[in-house]
């Protein structure tokens, strides 16, 4: 029996896919692998994602004992996201410009098309207003650029805006991705062949993780100015977005 009996069809197909009772079939290309082989590359990446923004959201419960480690993570974060956001990229273009292999894989299910997107746009939002807080210093986050309502709009205010607005499109794409991801990063889906470029793909994942690493350090060791000397005053300033 299907859990989305008696359900609209857009979230039925929501449903379906987030239990992992409805997949989509990607064909197999040599080499490469094809939508197959973009498939379990994107899981593995989603998953590392996945992974790390869990320890970023962890940093926030002691943010001023484990602000380095939020820098660290938060900077490492960068390349996943790009090439996350580059190999779902590639698939929806080799579609939406008639590959024959990607057509017959299909679109994901209408919500998922829709939240991708979103999730796309505010995680590099996050990403990008975390890294303009590294470059202004602590006391660049305190200089408001706009007022709108009463309320200052400062670098630190977009960052948590963004979070925010982050944490609610990518809290409804995770229920609807993480048990296919798993499946697929696991090779647990049934009647799916060997697919095709798992060096290649692995070499990427390494590759990726290596300069996420290396720009976690470089950013780490210019946000010095958050790192050393981070007192009770910046703790305040940084977590509750106080006047000054």
């Amino acid at each position: 029996m299907r859990v989305s009996e008696g359900l609209p069809l857009p979230v039925a197909e929501f449903v379906e896919t987030a239990v992992g009772q409805s997949h989509r079939h990607d064909p197999v290309a040599p080499r490469t692998g094809g939508p197959a082989g973009n498939a379990r590359l994107t899981a593995w990446l989603g998953i590392l994602l996945l992974l790390a923004f869990v320890v970023e959201l962890v940093t926030l419960v002691s943010l001023q004992q484990l602000i380095a480690v939020h820098l660290f993570v938060g900077a490492f974060l960068v390349p996943l996201a790009l090439l996350k956001t580059a190999t779902t990229t590639w698939r929806m273009l080799r579609y939406y410009l008639g590959d024959g292999a990607y057509r017959a894989a299909g679109p994901p299910p209408l919500l998922l098309r829709l939240l991708g997107p979103l999730v796309v746009l505010t995680a590099l939002a996050v990403l990008g207003t975390g890294l303009a807080l590294v470059a202004l210093g602590r006391d660049g986050t305190r200089q408001a650029f706009a007022t709108v309502g009463g309320f200052r709009l400062d670098a630190l205010a977009l960052h948590k805006g963004a979070f925010v607005l982050w944490l609610v499109v990518t809290a409804a794409h995770t229920l609807g991705r993480l048990v296919p991801a798993a499946q697929l990063a696991a090779n647990r889906v049934a009647d799916r062949p060997r697919v095709p470029g798992v060096t290649a793909r692995a070499g990427l994942l390494v590759g990726c993780l290596a300069a996420a690493t290396v720009v976690g350090f470089v950013v780490t060791s210019a946000g010095s100015d958050w790192n050393h000397g981070f007192g009770g005053d910046d703790y305040r300033g940084f977590a509750h977005n106080q006047d000054h």
